[in-house]
Order: structure tokens, then sequence, then C-alpha cells
């Protein structure tokens, strides 16, 4: 196995034998031939404890070389919880660390550079003003993003280091004033938990350090706190993961505290192992340690000894939670997130043929996330197909807008990705599958209209108590109730799994709406499935739905133009 180097100025990494090489990282210390030809790019974390450069050469195949890192100690969260404001000295030193970030990016190269901040500025009531500033002052965008950015940015760069594909897994990305969780399943995001339980936020609303040391009745108050958080979302949680990965200093510290303590010198804190049994002992061991202590303790950076007590808190409580026993760590996250999200962009534009090729790799994208999913495509496609087709001889009827085809055959293609958790809820789990897909050519919005038809696509109709359901506009909803109404439908009328209906002929009529559909061998069962699942529709489009069986007339399809056969 190839072994994945780091070109910088503070050495080279070597992997330990046995575990997965991240294919974004480079393969040897040495460019190739014309590696210098590569586009190089920078990118800016600004965390709420740290705030970190990296700057890259992209290599062929969303691959790229790190060429320098660098790491400022902030503490742009110091206060936040206190004041709600951005400390000024934490300005300050932030708006430095960012001009020579700057200045390190030039000298190689790059003068565009992508930052983005997250929970501190999101939060702090001065945060606009600090990007003002940034603007102004350095020349520097800064772009704050969302907790649920941050969670997709942490599966990005673990999905990419460690093959995922086939295990249902927890990623916590645990920052200096908020901890994302990720529920994965088979290599998608299920659930993204955005929690305030950051570092320094945790240790400030506690007092860890306000005592010479962390006393027994001061570390309960801490658990019961971080538990106190923890306790509504363990009870959401979509399944028990197999194991947590954890991204960020506090993980990194933990592996490398352990790492001292076991004489395992120069192993890479990237994919080792931890058990939550040394999670719970090194919680106890610090817990017991003056902070002066810490400062000196191997493998912890004093500038990180007085936030570790609760870091570590909040990884035991994790596990706790979560019902899981092994811990993985992932020396990269958002920042590598955003590095491989930067790579992709770059690819080149496809010229006169653009939206055919985006047509195409859209569903190609959804075709290979269904499979992935283990979906029956034969008749996930032979619904989607006769979803489009019922669409579009009832559109002009119902004033229906005429670019939702493209919708409704989305919902049909994802419906069932849900029976990657299980089958009973699948189309619950659908939905949030859909929703965390980040599928191409889908905006955000239209990946939730998707995602609302297909959780409807059975089970109960929407009700105002869904709130998934309920956060959509008037309009969206009656769209979701109609673009449901006719995937549900469609699915029944391939009930029998065996594509036997071929074609169906809508009319309608002022009191109802008749489908006269043709099929090859007996439709019994799928025209009873499809008159028993005609609620739904009728509340939607106000009016009732017939159904009606018509034998194959030869020619028929040639002459017809009021619908078209299902292939």
């Amino acid at each position: 196995m190839n072994q994945p180097t780091t070109d910088t100025q503070h050495g080279v990494s070597m992997q330990p034998e046995g575990f997965e090489s991240p294919n974004h990282m480079p393969q040897g210390s040495s460019s190739s031939e014309g590696a210098d030809d590569q586009a190089r790019v920078a990118a800016i974390d600004i965390g709420s404890n740290s705030m970190r450069l990296v700057v890259a050469q992209v290599l062929p195949g969303f691959d790229y070389r790190v060429l320098d890192e660098e790491r400022e100690s902030t503490r742009l969260a110091h206060s936040l919880s206190v004041n709600g404001e951005l400390a000024p000295e934490a300005i300050e030193q932030s708006l430095a660390a960012l001009r020579r970030f700057k200045k390190i990016a030039e000298g190689f190269g790059v003068y565009d550079i992508r930052t983005i901040a997250t929970c501190a500025v999101r939060e702090a009531t001065n945060g606009e003003e600090f990007c003002l500033r940034a603007k102004n002052d350095v020349g520097i965008e800064i772009e704050v993003i969302s907790s649920q950015q941050e969670g997709q940015l942490a599966f990005k760069s673990v999905a990419q280091a460690f093959d995922v594909r086939d295990m249902n897994v927890a990623i916590a990305d645990i920052g200096g004033g908020s901890t994302e969780i990720v529920y994965a399943c088979g290599g998608h995001v299920e659930e993204i938990f955005p929690t305030n339980l950051g570092c320094v936020r945790v240790t400030e609303e506690f007092g860890i350090n306000d005592e010479l040391f962390t006393t027994p009745d001061s570390l309960k108050r801490l658990i019961a706190g971080i538990d106190k958080q923890l306790k509504p979302l363990a009870k959401k949680k979509p399944f028990t993961p197999q194991v947590l990965f954890g991204t960020g200093g506090t993980f990194t510290t933990l592996a490398s505290i352990l790492m001292m303590q076991r004489g395992e010198v120069g192993q890479m804190e990237w994919g080792y192992r931890v058990h939550r049994a040394d999670v719970s002992h090194t919680l106890d061991m610090l817990s017991k340690m003056s902070l002066k202590q810490r400062k000196s303790l191997a493998g912890l950076s004093a500038d990180r000894a007085d936030i570790i007590v609760a870091g570590i808190a909040i990884i035991d409580r994790l596990m706790h939670r979560m019902d899981v026993n092994t811990l993985r760590i992932h020396d990269r996250g958002i920042r590598d997130g955003l590095m491989l999200t930067m790579i992709e962009d770059l690819e080149p534009a496809l010229g006169s043929e653009q939206a055919a090729a985006e047509e195409q790799r859209r569903v190609q994208a959804m075709e290979a996330f269904s499979r992935s999913c283990g979906v029956d495509m034969v008749h996930t496609r032979h619904v989607a197909d006769l979803a489009v087709n019922l669409f579009r001889q009832l559109a002009s009827a119902f004033d229906m807008r005429e670019s939702d085809d493209d919708t409704i055959f989305a919902s049909a293609m994802l419906q069932d990705v849900g029976y990657l958790i299980n089958y009973e809820k699948h189309h619950k789990h659908s939905y949030s599958l859909i929703l965390n897909s980040q599928l191409p050519g889908f905006s955000r919005h239209a990946l939730e209209i998707v995602a609302n038809v297909a959780r409807y696509h059975r089970g109960a109709n929407p009700k105002k108590k869904h709130g998934n359901f309920t956060r959509l506009s008037d309009n969206d909803q009656l769209r979701v109730k109609q673009l449901a109404a006719i995937l549900r439908v469609a699915g029944a009328l391939d009930r029998s799994h065996r594509q036997q209906v071929s074609r169906a002929d809508v009319t309608v009529h002022p009191d109802h709406i008749l489908v006269t559909i043709e099929a090859t061998g007996d439709p019994e069962v799928d025209l009873w499935a499809a008159r028993s699942r005609t609620e739904l529709f009728c509340k939607a489009f106000n009016t009732e739905i017939q159904f009606a069986l018509r034998s194959p007339t030869a020619g028929q399809a040639s002459h017809d133009p009021s619908s078209a056969a299902i292939e």
C-alpha cells in the first residue's frame, strides 16, 4: 500500500500499516513531472478556537498535494457565551492572522482564496462587522456557513479518507463553539444534528479552570450539562453507529496523548483507533490535573490545555449516548471538505453540450444513489416513467408547472432510497437521505421539494404537525400534495413489480378523472393497489379518480397523441 505524505515544512507523516489510504492525499513526497502546471488553491477555516490555512496543488482525479499549512489560535469564541460578541482583541488577532495567511497563499501564486467562518462568527452580534473589516482591511471575503454545511463538509472529508460505503457511521466535528453530529448510512448522510457543545463554550459555561483542580462536583456538573444537550438527540438517532469518526483538534489531541502514553511515537493520528474506555480513563486523568500540569503533559499543546477537559468530556458523552465503543481519528475536517469542494468546482465547463451533459450527469447520479441504497431499479424506473406520463396529462388541466415533470421524475427515482435504513419507515428515511444527498443539478430548495414528495409516496398524508411539510410555502405544499398523489398512483400501478401496466391514458371529466390502462398479463393486483391509494389524490385535486382496463389495440400508441406509451 502506498503511504501518504504531506509535503510541508513540518516533515513527512507515515501511515500505519493496514489503514485505508485517503485518496486525496499525495502518493509520494515528490511531485510528478508537469505537476507545477496544475492549479493551486487555498482555503482558510475561521473556527471558534483557531484559524487554519491550507495551500495545495490540484492533482488529476480530484486529488491534491498539500504545499503548506498554518494554524493560529485566535479564540474567537472566548466570552461569546457571556456577551454574545467577538472580543476586540480576538478580532484584531484574527485579522492579523488573515493578513499573514493571505501573504503565504500569494507566495505560492494563489490569489483566489476561499474563506469560511463557523459558529463564533455565525452567532456573534458583531460577526457581520468582523466580516466587513476582513473584506475592507485585508481583502478577504468570508463566507459564514451553517451548521448543516459544516456537517456536510466534515462528512465529505471523512468519506474521501475512509471507505464508509458499507457501514452505519457517525461523525462528530468538535469545534470551539459547536459540535456537529452526522449520521451516515451506506455512504450517504442520513441526519445532521447541530449542538452548542463547543470545547471553548463548555469550558467557560462550567468554569472548568476556575479552580486549581477540576473537582468531582464540577466534573459532574459538566457531564450533566453535556448530557442535557445530547439526550434529546440520542432519542432521534436513526441507528446505532458501528463506529464514530472524530474530526477537529480535540480528537487529534486525544490521539496524541494516548500515543505518547503508549510509546507509539511516529504513528499518524489519522485513522488511530480509540476505545471508549480509553476516553473515560483520559478524562479521569486530565480532570485530576491542574492547568499547569496539563500544559506540561506530553502530547497536549499548551494552548489547548485549558479546554481539553471539556473536549474529552464531550467525546465521552457522545460515545455513551450513541452506544458506540470504537472511535477513529480523522486529522482533517471541514477545511479538507472545503478543499475537495473547491477542486470539484474547477471541473471544466462542458461547452455547447453543457445542458444535455448536466442532465445526463444528474440522472446518472440519481441512479447511482438509488442503486447504492439497494433499490429495485427496474421497478423504480418504470414507476418514474408512469409518474411523468400521468403528470404531463394532468398538468395543464390543474395548472401545474411544466418543469415539475423533472421534480416528479427525481422523486420517483429516489423514493425508495430509505430501504438502506429499513423497510417499514423507508419513506421517512428517504426524506432525510435525499435532503442530505447534495446531488448535482439540484438547488437546496429543489431537493427539499423532491424529498417531501418522496416522503409522502406512501404512509400518512401530509399533516400540519409534520415540520418537513409545514416549513414549505402554501404553493409548495400544494405542489407536494399533488406530485405525491400522482406518485402514489404510479407506484401502485406497478405494485406487482412486474411492469405489466404498459400505458396509462388520462381523461379529465367535470366530476372525476378517468385513468385507462393497458397491460400485459393480469394487472388485477396493480389495479387493486391503485384503487386503494386514491385518498391523497382526491384531496389534492378535489376530484374523484377512477380506473379502467383496456385491451391493447394494435397501432394505437402510434396515432394517439394524448399520451405516451411507457417503454
